[in-house]
């Protein structure tokens, strides 16, 4: 694969890299940040702060005792607790024995402190990345809203030489006969499918307290409302607002004939016809075969370009309360895990492919890709990958987080630690498992289309 077909298109390499850095900035601070503060709630002095490992370009002293630094390396970062002879919380053999002849000294070393301690500070860097993704995915639920109900007109989306009927401040009563149900309904769907695809349709609107009759162009218009990362249309330059207006020559005028000629494309070059600014443009682009989730579980196998539809309007939104917007930054938080979960699960039972896990390279892709759509699908970006990174350092993976506390958990029952030689020997297996990880994903951001 050449490798410039792996940047993204919003400005070359530098700034997939400036994105790249960024949100793994962010994320490496807020996890080693849960480490280091509740461990210092539980009496464990951090000797080392670090965002980035090798050489140290910055660094400052606090008045604890410990130094603050920012390494040369931007892939990640460490919390190194007195008593501990590396990164990973190795023990440090000298320094221990030292701090032994010394009551407070040793309980303020991690593997001197009570077992609660050293529990509680391991979780929490896996526990601060999940607060921090439900504290982002609720304050952006709050900053955008939500749909108003009963469905109102916002503001129109521009369509290519479409008499428009709708206007501006209008709720939906009816369309083509059918009554909206609520967007949270289950019969929404439904209707949904029930709409006849027909060019123009016949609305019912209320306008300033009175029911109108009128026509508008069909309601869910080819009109690219979000674009996926690393997908076909990314690639192929369309953008939020484009207007799909013929594929291979053949006119559409509803997303739904959009969908059905990709999926019935089994990965051909389609030919489309494009709007954007009143301007006809011609883009060619093959789909891309994707696996995905399934409501009752598993995973289907489908052709897509990683476009997302929307109304012929955008709706009117209204503000969502604190408490709302937190239950929902919660669910979303939830839905990235279980589905994490269960696309790995999926991947290790061959259910299906590979390539859904990305390496550095993909998703530094992606970073860029998401920063060049605007400040918060970046920062919705950085969510859900610190939900992602949350969730793999609680994998039982010796030099994890979840190896450490897989330790504790024996330590509880069997009242004493691992030896220190079982430890070595499993925190070099762990680093190799992680390390084949790195490079198989690695490999997959070369391999996989």
């Amino acid at each position: 694969m050449d490798i410039v077909s792996l940047l993204p298109q919003f400005g070359g390499l530098i700034w997939t890299i400036v994105a790249f850095v960024v949100a793994l900035s962010v994320i490496v601070a807020i996890h080693e940040y849960g480490h280091y503060i509740v461990g210092r709630w539980s009496g464990i002095h951090a000797d080392v702060f670090s965002i980035g490992f090798g050489p140290v370009l910055w660094s400052r002293h606090d008045k604890r005792g410990t130094r603050w630094q920012i390494a040369a390396l931007p892939f990640g970062g460490y919390v190194k607790f007195a008593g501990d002879s590396n990164a990973a919380s190795g023990k440090d053999e000298d320094a221990m024995e030292e701090a032994a002849r010394d009551p407070v000294a040793y309980r303020r070393t991690m593997h001197g402190a009570p077992l609660w301690a050293r529990t509680a500070t391991v979780a929490a860097g896996p526990v601060f990345n999940f607060i921090m993704s439900i504290l982002v995915f609720a304050a952006v639920a709050m900053t955008a809203g939500q749909d108003r109900e009963p469905l109102t007109v916002g503001e129109l989306t521009p369509l290519p030489s479409q008499t428009r009927g709708l206007e501006p401040g209008d709720v939906i009563v009816e369309v083509a006969g059918l009554e909206i149900p609520r967007k949270d309904d289950p019969a929404y769907g439904e209707f949904l499918d029930a709409i006849p695809v027909e060019p123009v349709l016949p609305f019912v609107v209320e306008r300033d307290g009175t029911q109108v009759e009128l026509t508008d162009p069909y309601i869910l218009p080819p009109v690219i409302a979000g674009l996926s990362a690393k997908s076909a249309a990314m690639a192929a330059e369309l953008e939020i607002g484009d207007v799909i207006t013929a594929i291979d020559g053949t006119p559409v005028f509803a997303f739904s004939q959009l969908k059905n000629a990709v999926e019935g494309s089994d990965g051909a070059t389609l030919d489309l016809t494009v709007w954007r600014d009143g301007q006809e443009i011609a883009v060619s682009l093959s789909p891309k075969r994707i696996d995905e989730p399934l409501d009752e579980g598993g995973f289907q196998t489908q052709w897509r370009i990683g476009v997302a539809s929307g109304y012929s309007f955008t709706p009117a939104r209204e503000t969502l309360g604190p408490g709302a917007a937190l239950l929902r930054g919660v669910d979303r938080t939830g839905e990235i895990i279980t589905g994490s979960l269960s696309g790995l699960w999926h991947m290790i039972a061959g259910n299906i492919g590979t390539c859904n896990l990305s390496g550095p390279v993909g998703i530094a892709q992606v970073s860029g890709q998401m920063a060049s759509q605007g400040f918060l699908s970046f920062v919705v970006f950085i969510a859900v990958l610190s939900t992602a990174v949350g969730l793999l350092n609680l994998f039982p993976i010796p030099a994890l987080d979840g190896g450490h506390l897989v330790f504790y958990a024996y330590e509880a029952v069997m009242g004493r630690p691992p030896s220190d030689a079982a430890l070595r020997v499993l925190m070099t297996i762990g680093l190799t498992l992680v390390l084949s990880l790195m490079v198989f994903a690695l490999y997959n951001d070369f391999r996989c289309p």
